[in-house]
């Protein structure tokens, strides 16, 4: 069986971001086209937050080394101070030494036929430039989203490091994986001369996660509850700014279609709390809002299956990207309220699913018209169709990245 060594900070026991299913699902499925994984992560301190219900999920007998890293934020400051260049490109940059190290030594034991490393954090993609220089093997960029981006990341110099860190790996790497369409044409023009070698793959859901997941869904109450629209993971107060959602619920209050008891709108792992609460007192809408924990993986799908609605928030100023949990969410069977611009590959993602009512972030009536399409018993219209639910499967794309991997 051939191997790929793959390079991520987002692994198991990580807590709190969906982006950690990337790569725990690649492991889980690689092995079945004939790639077997090699893992090089972080160690476990350099988290913010650990859990260890997704631990058992990786794969028996999976190689796993654990460089060591310190996370600058938490770690190196002073007084919550720190110097920005001990953060750049990003807090953990002090991981790139010891994954070097350990990553050479993995090459060494295991001979590996590829390297692999992922983005969010840039530093991955340092370690595998790296790693890829010293060992001649073919490297695979997975970027996900695009890095150096107009306006982001603010700091100036942290964009030079990110826009260097981007054209190293077009010009180094043998393929690089985008998530999303608009993302793909976009670097396919800022460097044409890697074009060939841009790649779609997209995110999605793992189906024996969801099976698991099944097994712990209630039966719906007959209490006469309230309707619950549930919004999963992190509210970002500005590509995900949740202000005309709250906004619209007040319409929907003033105008006489929801009372208190007939709808909840629930933030799971919002994160942005505080933001939350202030919206919600400054509408006066605190009895249609619900902020709720975290919870392990399985939990978080069970729940995805059983409410009334799910929530996607997604601002034009992230029409390049779609969010993870978005796949899911189509795994989930139950109605889907897009909140996004209609131009953005959200957008089009919904199309694709056969999802066409949707409302923009930034406008509360539509929102308000949404929410009340979907509690009058227009969900069937925000249900995706099975053809798209089946194609947005992990299993095939890790099919599909196998079968790059074996052209290589």
């Amino acid at each position: 069986m051939k191997k790929l060594l793959m390079i991520a900070y987002h692994f198991p026991p990580l807590a709190g971001s969906s982006g950690i299913q990337r790569t725990l699902r690649f492991v889980q499925h690689l092995p079945r086209h004939g790639w077997q994984p090699l893992v090089l992560s972080t160690r476990p301190e350099a988290y913010e937050r650990t859990a260890d219900d997704l631990m058992r999920e990786v794969p028996e007998g999976t190689v796993v080394r654990r460089a060591w890293a310190l996370d600058t934020a938490r770690h190196l400051s002073i007084g919550g101070r720190y110097l920005e260049a001990m953060a750049r490109p990003d807090r953990w940059i002090s991981w790139r030494y010891a994954a070097v190290r350990a990553g050479m030594q993995l090459i060494r034991e295991h001979r590996p036929d590829a390297i692999w490393s992922t983005y969010p954090i840039a530093t991955a993609h340092v370690i595998g430039a790296t790693l890829q220089r010293r060992s001649g093997l073919p490297w695979i960029a997975d970027f996900r989203d695009p890095m150096a981006q107009p306006g982001y990341p603010s700091d100036p110099k942290t964009w030079a490091a990110f826009k260097r860190i981007e054209a190293t790996a077009l010009r180094q790497a043998r393929l690089c994986l985008y998530t999303t369409p608009s993302a793909a044409q976009s670097h396919r023009a800022l460097y044409p001369d890697a074009a060939e070698r841009i790649r779609l793959l997209e995110n999605g859901y793992d189906e024996e996660a969801f099976a698991a997941a099944a097994r712990q869904v209630a039966p719906a109450p007959t209490d006469g509850g309230p309707r619950v629209l549930l919004h999963s993971g992190i509210v970002y107060p500005g590509d995900r700014d949740p202000s005309q959602l709250i906004a619209a619920l007040r319409l929907l209050h003033d105008a006489g279609r929801i009372r208190p008891g007939s709808l909840t709108v629930r933030f799971r792992a919002a994160v942005h709390d505080d933001l939350l609460r202030e919206l919600t007192q400054r509408h006066g809408v605190e009895a249609y809002v619900e902020l709720c924990p975290a919870v392990g993986y399985a939990d978080a799908l069970a729940e995805m299956m059983r409410v009334d609605g799910l929530l996607v928030l997604q601002a034009s100023s992230c029409n390049e990207q779609v969010p993870a949990k978005l796949y899911e969410y189509l795994r989930a069977g139950r109605p889907i309220l897009c909140l996004s611009d209609p131009a953005g590959d959200t957008a089009g993602v919904m199309r694709d699913a056969g999802i066409a009512p949707m409302a923009r972030l930034d406008s509360a009536p539509e929102i308000a018209a949404l929410i009340e399409r979907c509690l009058d018993g227009g969900g069937p219209a925000l249900l995706p169709t099975a053809a798209a639910v089946a194609a947005a499967s992990r299993e095939g794309r890790a099919r599909q990245l196998a079968a790059w991997l074996d052209a290589l």
